[in-house]
């Protein structure tokens, strides 16, 4: 018996001072990756980086043995994201602003890699469904957390210290990803 799971969570990023297919991979940010209209009412916002991270999987239960396979996706939706072209004056803060971007679409990409890793990973038994959703959680709130880090250090990248600290750490998380097979 196959059942399908479908569970969206939108990571809602932004940056302040400054329709995607279903799976993509890892992405450098450029300005056609913002599509949206700037929202005004979003204080001093200049950008706004919106993905979405989603898991399916479907299971087969083999001589009481369940077997779960796995399709997580994080998606850079263009149409939700937006830079506020009126208010970037010259290349270098375009460059800047991408750059903080950047770092909200790398803690989204680390988390779907995360959660496709952790449920690669894991056996499960009848309570499949609610394992499932505990890991999802767990790691989603570690990368809120995360995100929300990020904002508060970077003081929304005008601490430019701490920016560059925060790419640093990220390109060196994302660089350091074993391979797929290598956790299955």
């Amino acid at each position: 018996m196959a059942l399908k799971f479908w569970k969206t969570l939108l990571l809602v990023m932004l940056c302040t001072a400054g329709s995607s297919f279903a799976q993509q991979g890892y992405k450098t940010l450029t300005l056609t990756d913002f599509q949206g209209s700037p929202r005004r009412s979003n204080f001093a916002a200049v950008a706004y980086t919106n993905c979405s991270i989603s898991y399916n999987y479907s299971v087969k239960r083999i001589r009481g043995v369940f077997r779960i396979d796995f399709e997580v996706s994080m998606v850079m939706n263009k149409d939700k994201s937006w830079l506020d072209r009126s208010r970037i004056k010259n290349p270098e803060m375009l460059a800047e602003i991408l750059r903080h971007e950047q770092g909200h679409y790398d803690i989204a990409y680390l988390q779907q890699q995360e959660v496709l890793r952790t449920f690669n990973r894991t056996q499960f038994g009848r309570d499949y469904s609610l394992v499932i959703a505990d890991i999802f959680n767990r790691i989603d709130a570690k990368y809120q957390q995360m995100n929300a880090d990020y904002e508060r250090e970077t003081n929304h990248m005008q601490n430019r210290e701490q920016q560059l600290v925060w790419n640093r750490y990220l390109q060196k998380k994302v660089s350091n990803l074993p391979p797929l097979t290598a956790s299955m």
